[in-house]
């Protein structure tokens, strides 16, 4: 009779954390997102401390975690730029109609 040990792996299992949902918002039109745009996006979120990479104006993979989570914290977990976002980083402008419903 042979014997051996046991021998004992740890695994990693996938846990669902949250169920999948779908997520609609705006997004800037493909042909916005320029590399001029996307720099100015670089610069907006280096201002405010979330993005630390070089400004290249390619939506390379450290811009686009920078997106993730600058919008993150303001409810939206997207790698995606939205137009919202744009519009809170001072790039895109803002209808003022949408502001305001009265005249004046």
């Amino acid at each position: 009779t042979v014997l051996r040990a046991p021998i004992y792996r740890r695994t990693k299992v996938p846990k669902l954390v949250r169920p999948r949902g779908e997520m609609r918002f705006e997004a800037p039109c493909p042909a916005q997102m320029t590399p001029e745009f996307i720099a100015s996006v670089q610069r907006a979120l280096a201002a405010r401390g979330e993005f630390t990479g070089a400004v290249s104006g390619e939506m390379d993979a450290p811009t686009r975690a920078a997106v993730r989570r600058y919008q993150a914290t303001r409810g939206l977990d997207s790698a995606q730029l939205s137009l919202e976002t744009a519009r809170a980083l001072g790039l895109v402008a803002i209808d003022l109609s949408e502001i305001t419903d009265s005249p004046g």
